[in-house]
């Protein structure tokens, strides 16, 4: 039985076909399209990092195959002479004293020192003998002449090397009784010990040591001195005035310690014999 047509009866086969639906409400809506990657900037990315890479080995491999480049060598530091200080086997120049500006220490006029260092030692002569102390002088003001026999001749005699005599006596030009403000001391009373290490255990010395610095007396040579000479504890300068001070404390110059008692300390006396004490008469001659 045909039922088309009959009412609310639906049709057989009544599934909407695709034809059915209207145009406009049939058309497929497709999804939006994805963004495309940018190749381009993503190859060139990819090779800028290749490349890189690439230069970074190449420059690896390049400093691999040079030779080390060798430090600069620094020039040793002398322990005789320094460039910058005019030492000459670790002792400072120093000129010649005018003979217009040295007087006298005593009676005779045999030594003599720069005015103002003159009139210190005497009137520290006279204060030491206050106290029973005899202070003596043994060699004040030498020339450069002097100071050529003394370490050359007796170098020779002695058989020495010049840095051995150099121990012991500075070289011509370079010794602190060119100028008139160094003088050697000994004690009065017990001579034996003149120009000997043993003249630390005189009076004259303990009362040097406690009184010197009043008449503006210093020791020269304490024991372990950073310049390096042979401890003088009968060597003391004169340091009273404005060119004295210039002429022992210029600038980069090694001091006498502080406290040279303590320096004195430090090792016993040596039984090495000084430049002065081993040539005061040749010294004396030669006046």
């Amino acid at each position: 039985m045909n039922n088309t047509g009959l009412p609310g009866k639906p049709p057989k086969n009544s599934s909407p076909s695709f034809d059915d639906i209207p145009v406009a409400e049939r058309e497929t809506v497709e999804a939006p399209p994805k963004p495309r990657r940018n190749l381009v900037g993503l190859i060139g990315g990819v090779g800028a990092i290749a490349l890189a890479v690439g230069g970074f080995s190449a420059y690896q491999v390049y400093r691999s195959s040079q030779p080390p480049i060798a430090a600069s060598p620094s020039a040793p530091a002398s322990p005789s002479a320094s460039p910058t200080d005019g030492r000459l086997l670790n002792h400072y120049p120093y000129e010649e004293a005018p003979q217009s500006e040295l007087e006298p220490i005593g009676d005779d006029g045999d030594m003599k020192l720069r005015s103002s260092a003159a009139k210190a030692y005497r009137e520290m002569v006279t204060a030491a003998a206050a106290e029973e102390v005899v202070l003596v002088p043994l060699s004040a003001f030498r020339s450069v002449a002097q100071q050529e026999d003394i370490y050359f001749g007796v170098r020779a005699e002695r058989n020495q090397s010049l840095e051995q005599r150099a121990e012991v006596s500075a070289p011509p030009g370079h010794s602190e009784h060119h100028t008139g403000y160094a003088i050697d001391i000994g004690d009065g009373n017990t001579p034996a010990t003149h120009l000997s290490p043993t003249f630390e255990e005189t009076a004259a010395y303990q009362w040097l040591q406690a009184n010197a610095a009043r008449f503006s007396f210093e020791l020269s040579f304490p024991k372990d001195n950073q310049q390096g000479v042979s401890y003088e504890p009968w060597h003391w300068r004169f340091v009273g005035d404005q060119q004295s001070l210039e002429t022992f404390y210029k600038t980069g110059r090694e001091q006498p310690a502080a406290n040279a008692e303590q320096g004195n300390e430090s090792r016993p006396p040596s039984p090495t014999r000084s430049a002065s004490q081993e040539n005061l008469q040749d010294a004396s001659e030669a006046r």
